[in-house]
């Protein structure tokens, strides 16, 4: 009995402490959420310490060791008794990996002309076997065979000139000569090889067929941009379908899927005149003709065409230099609607007009805070190259799966660069979620103001199987970075955050790993450039409207998307737009609010300075510091000359302060500037819908869409304004370090200058400048406009 109620006690206990214990764990609140690092991160890639040989292109990533095997063509190959035909292709086989030909149908001296790439450490084999097959013959019958040991093959490394192919004879397996010989060759290489772009490589073995030409890497230059300006001046002898009406006549124009026009003439007869210009962006090659035609309002949605004309754009004249383009009279043609007999009709309309290609502006394919290039179209208006930036892709991780293949999720992910003209695309790492790329590429550059673009995506064109319900590449996050906060000949290599905004929230898909450097190879030219307009002079001569370069920028994008997305292997429309930021100027709530808080941040300086006065004259501070402040105060008084002294003295005490503390790395994605991690699920649901609005009720919707495009607008004022004050900030922050050292330096000449000429001169001198009479004004910017606009700003953190 003592037993058992010794049992029954331990069992309460035991069940007091589990129930204990289960209400404490009821109480304890749940686990928070590890929060995501979206932090930049140094990394130490193994890049350097090495030999660099001839004109090595690989100093910025990790070498990686390839076997490349290239099999040209073969000959004398004997036909299969059974079909009385030969349908040979070629199996290689190395340790772990394989890979075949194309197979080529009834030829006995077939030609391939691939190229194999076999990844060096990943290759559990010391021998290369090469074997001949018919496509007819049974499995394990061959034509012939080669074996080679890869200890015996030759190393190559540019820009050494490609390995000559060389033919062998085949042999069976049993070393006995057969007939039939295969020209290759065979030889260690590393990704700087000419062979590494075209080449099928063993890591993406489950990818074949028209789907290879996908994985790999590519070049890309975007097409030479115009804008096309027609200034319509007038037409001659109309000749309207009504007599007895007057005519109420306008031109229209239609370049591709693109239509513009004029106004309705006010001169209602035969001969009116418009005096207004229609411009379009073209692209070199020019594929569409400029189709001019005068149209007739008849009513409200009735118009009858008087006359056209087709003018193909590689007869119109190009300005390349400043300088005026004569007008021109055309003749107009009869329009015959379809259905209609063409008949021979004596037509004398004719169209005054002045029609040009110009190449004195940029044309606009990105936002104006990151373009890459901001040349103008025309060669001979372009400054001097200052320098080169080259690009490490080193690789990913951490990355997402953003499909699924075969039940399992998987990510075969690529990375697009682009700066300037040129875009890059790496090669595309099969199902892997830390891809190891280790390409490198470089641009010419000629201004510092500019953003090289790093995108990464996820290739759902691999395979047949691969659907992805027609929304194209999935995007996993983008890089930008200004080369004017890179330090010259310093390479940098950091891990970058690859950050996502999505109607759910934040997320980070993974990060990324590069290597940059920006070099100098003129420094005077590198200089003078911040005092260079930024853009090309006739931008501020003969300026565009807003509402111009919104809708020039428009047609430029959708140009760039179509003509790289007809590349072959194409770069897809959704990469092209993404790239871009083509969606940068719709309405975001939550980019609206981190606007507004960069202006009060910039201006939380004015309010702490009035604070720090305020405390001062109310000797709330110590009194020492009070009294010395007034004794400073009656010493400018009475010595004027040292207000300006210490105007200059003052930001360059503060920018040798602040030179320790100078940011060290390039900008990234900030997620607390752009208000990313504290958006609510409303204001994301407003910023990701559709414009139009998809809401209910026309009221509501129409309401709606007035509003989002009002404050779109407020939203770019802010920016702006932010913007520039952001750029004075970086006078003394070190951001751009050749900028601020610059600036420093005037302070401290201007500093003695201001010292030992009299002050009363210095006014005379600023106000007579000031008040100096047009003809000695210019229309271009002056030097310190050109300095300030070349500053960086926090908009290269902006998500």
């Amino acid at each position: 009995m003592h037993e058992v109620c010794r049992k029954f006690l331990c069992m309460k206990k035991i069940s007091g402490i589990q129930n204990f214990h289960r209400g404490l764990f009821e109480q304890m609140p749940p686990k928070e959420k590890p929060k995501e690092d979206y932090t930049l991160k140094v990394t130490s890639p193994d890049i350097g310490g090495r030999t660099v040989k001839g004109s090595d292109k690989l100093t910025l990533v990790e070498q990686r060791q390839f076997l490349y095997v290239r099999i040209v063509r073969a000959n004398g190959l004997p036909v299969n008794n059974m079909t009385g035909t030969c349908d040979p292709f070629v199996e290689l086989k190395i340790g772990n990996y394989k890979g075949i030909t194309r197979c080529l149908e009834q030829t006995s001296n077939p030609e391939w002309n691939e190229v194999y790439a076999f990844t060096r450490d990943r290759l559990q084999g010391g021998r290369l076997e090469i074997l001949v097959r018919d496509k007819e013959s049974a499995i394990n019958e061959i034509i012939g065979c080669l074996s080679f040991d890869l200890g015996d093959t030759p190393t190559r490394f540019p820009p050494n000139s490609p390995l000559a192919p060389q033919w062998y004879k085949l042999e069976d397996r049993n070393g006995v000569k057969v007939a039939g010989e295969l020209m290759l060759a065979a030889w260690i290489g590393n990704q700087a090889d000419d062979a590494f772009s075209v080449a099928w490589h063993s890591d993406a073995a489950a990818v074949s067929g028209k789907s290879v030409t996908n994985i790999r890497s590519n070049v890309y230059l975007s097409p030479v941009l115009w804008y096309l300006r027609v200034q319509v001046i007038a037409a001659q002898d109309l000749a309207p379908s009504d007599k007895n009406r007057k005519p109420e006549a306008y031109i229209k124009a239609v370049l591709g899927n693109l239509v513009s026009g004029t106004t309705v003439s006010k001169d209602k007869n035969p001969n009116p005149t418009w005096n207004e210009e229609v411009m379009f962006v073209a692209a070199e090659p020019f594929d569409d003709h400029l189709i001019l035609s005068v149209e007739d309002r008849m009513g409200a949605n009735k118009e009858v065409c008087l006359g056209r004309s087709v003018i193909p754009l590689h007869q119109v004249e190009k300005r390349l230099m400043p300088q005026a383009i004569g007008a021109q009279w055309i003749n107009l043609e009869k329009y015959v609607a379809e259905g209609e007999e063409k008949t021979e009709v004596k037509f004398a309309s004719r169209l005054h007009l002045r029609i040009f290609l110009d190449g004195l502006y940029h044309v606009f394919d990105e936002t104006t805070y990151y373009s890459s290039d901001l040349r103008a179209t025309s060669p001979k208006l372009w400054p001097e190259k200052i320098g080169v930036l080259e690009l490490g892709i080193l690789k990913a991780e951490g990355l997402l799966p953003t499909k699924s293949r075969d039940g399992r999720g998987t990510t075969d992910a690529y990375c697009v660069a682009k700066y300037g003209r040129k875009w890059v695309r790496t090669s595309t790492i099969v199902d892997s979620y830390a891809p190891k790329w280790n390409e490198q590429y470089c641009w010419d550059v000629y201004d510092p103001y500019t953003v090289v673009t790093i995108g990464v995506f996820d290739n759902c064109h691999l395979q047949a199987g691969d659907k992805n319900d027609g929304t194209g590449d999935p995007r996993l996050g983008k890089v930008r970075i200004r080369l004017s906060t890179l330090e010259t000949g310093r390479i940098y290599t950091h891990s970058y955050p690859l950050l996502v905004l999505q109607p759910n929230g934040l997320k980070k898909m993974g990060e990324l790993h590069l290597a940059v450097k920006f070099s100098c190879n003129n420094w005077i030219n590198l200089l003078h450039t911040y005092s260079q307009p930024l853009l090309p002079m006739m931008h501020y001569l003969q300026p565009l409207s807003v509402y111009q370069l919104d809708s020039l920028r428009h047609q430029a994008t959708c140009i760039l998307s179509l003509r790289l997305d007809r590349a072959d292997p194409p770069l897809r429309r959704e990469v092209v737009e993404y790239m871009l930021d083509t969606g940068v100027n719709r309405w975001s709530l939550r980019r609206a609010n981190a606007n507004c808080e960069r202006v009060m941040t910039c201006l939380s300086g004015i309010v702490v300075l009035w604070r720090q006065f305020d405390q001062i004259r109310h000797w709330k501070i110590n009194s020492a510091i009070t009294v010395l402040i007034y004794s400073l105060f009656v010493a400018m008084v009475m010595c004027p000359k040292l207000i300006l002294t210490a105007f200059f003295l003052a930001p360059f005490v503060l920018g040798v302060w602040c030179f320790p503390k100078r940011p060290r790395h390039p900008p990234h994605m900030d997620t607390k500037l752009s208000h990313a991690e504290t958006a609510q699920p409303d204001v994301l649901d407003e910023e990701f819908d559709s414009f139009p609005s998809s809401k209910q009720g026309e009221a509501l919707k129409t309401r709606y869409d007035r509003l989002r495009g009002i404050s779109g607008r407020l939203m770019i004022i802010i920016g702006d304004l932010a913007t520039q004050l952001e750029r004075i900030h970086a006078l003394v922050s070190w951001r751009d370090s050749r900028a601020t050292a610059m600036f420093l330096v005037f302070c401290l000449i201007a500093c003695f200058l201001v010292h030992k000429v009299q002050f009363k001169y210095l006014v005379l001198v600023i106000g007579t400048y000031a008040m100096r009479p047009p003809r000695l004004r210019v229309g271009i910017p002056s030097i310190p406009q050109n300095f300030l606009r070349r500053l960086p700003a926090k908009t290269d953190s902006m998500l």
